[in-house]
């Protein structure tokens, strides 16, 4: 007769390897999946914070090597943060002005091309080889205006949604701007601070794939930002040279649209092409598409591999899943933080992985600039150290 205490291992015996491993692996994934949904959850509810800080990050990825190197020139950390804040602040708002002043200079031209186009397009229609009449055309506006009186009221609701998201949208702005003051002031001291929090035996560890990601995210941002100012100048001067008008704005789209991988190329290119073809017609429109597609063979073959590659190695099927999934989670504000998250990530996985050889060798990725030892203030394990 077999001993009851071993029942329970003959029958785990008699259980295929295969299921074994499957169920192993089945509960795992189901836990995280979990975990997955309650960040989700957790993050939906509050979209209004996560958001603003998010690009918080962004912009300090950005800014923070103009910090460091001033505050290497021996400037206090306080008046390099609020030189490069200020600085950039500047820089941003002339650019929005300039782009703004140059749609209004062009926006009477533009209207005088869309309106001529309109005419060609009407007398094609009714001239060309589409059996339509004058009748059938004032059937067609008809149809159009009576849609819109139809829906006059969902027009209005989003009008009204839109206006009521301003005051949410001031609100993001004015969090997004005192985070990145910290950020810029304080980054490194508030990741002690959150790594104290850790088991001292996986501190090393976990600060070196910190320290991989924010380089990743700061290689990512840099490179997207010069790779689309070579985007902007190289579309800009094709619509200036084809005479398009308002090349600088269009331009300025092509800009803002690069940190949206993929997706924004093809939009803000689709946008210039459009505006060709209502303007002046197929052959210029033809001619801006061949632009657009040559800049971004450029792109794609040239800057991206020489800019970005060297910092974030991300496969472009995983770029699109990840804009996707942006989009479908979070938007537009989804779309433009999808990829700096999957880089972050990829990085800190990939430092993970390799252990403590990346612990020891990620000593260079952490900042020169801070105090020197006898200036370095004690720590309390509080935020203000």
């Amino acid at each position: 007769m077999s001993d009851p205490r071993n029942i329970g291992s003959e029958d785990a015996a008699r259980i295929p390897p295969a299921l074994r491993l499957s169920a192993a692996v089945s509960w795992r994934v189901l836990l995280v999946l979990g975990l997955l949904y309650v960040l989700g959850v957790v993050v939906g509810r509050l979209f209004i914070v996560v958001v603003p800080v998010a690009i918080a990050l962004l912009l300090a990825a950005l800014l923070a090597p103009a910090v460091s190197a001033l505050h290497r020139l021996r400037v206090p950390r306080s008046l390099a943060t609020a030189i490069v804040l200020v600085g950039g602040l500047a820089a941003l708002g002339g650019l929005l002005t300039f782009v703004i002043n140059a749609f209004i200079a062009g926006l009477p031209d533009m209207q005088t091309q869309i309106v001529r186009s309109i005419d060609n397009i009407h007398q094609w229609l009714l001239n060309g080889p589409l059996p339509l009449n004058q009748q059938q055309l004032d059937e067609y506006v008809l149809q159009i205006q009576e849609w819109l009186k139809g829906n006059r009221a969902w027009l209005t609701s989003g009008a009204l949604a839109t206006a009521s998201s301003l005051g949410t949208f001031l609100t993001g702005l004015a969090l997004m701007l005192f985070t990145l003051i910290f950020f810029l002031h304080d980054g490194r001291r508030i990741w002690k601070f959150l790594l104290r929090m850790l088991p001292a035996s996986s501190r090393d560890r976990i600060d070196a794939a910190g320290m991989r990601g924010f380089a990743s995210l700061s290689g990512y941002i840099r490179g997207t930002g010069l790779v689309a100012v070579g985007d902007a100048l190289g579309i800009g001067i094709g619509l200036a040279v084809l005479g398009v008008p308002l090349a600088v704005p269009l331009a300025a789209l092509v800009f803002l649209s690069a940190f949206v991988p993929i997706v924004g190329a093809i939009a803000s290119g689709a946008v210039a092409v459009l505006v060709a073809l209502v303007t002046k017609g197929p052959i210029t429109g033809l001619l801006v598409l061949a632009v657009v597609l040559g800049v971004q063979q450029i792109e794609g073959n040239v800057l991206q591999p020489l800019v970005i590659g060297r910092a974030v190695k991300l496969h472009p099927l995983a770029v699109v899943l990840a804009i996707s999934a942006g989009v479908v989670v979070a938007g537009i504000a989804g779309a433009l933080l999808a990829v700096p998250l999957l880089a972050v990530l990829n990085a800190a996985i990939r430092s993970l992985a390799a252990g403590e050889d990346d612990a020891d060798a990620v000593s260079s990725l952490r900042p020169r600039d801070s105090l020197p030892a006898k200036e370095e203030p004690a720590e309390t394990g509080t935020v203000e150290e």
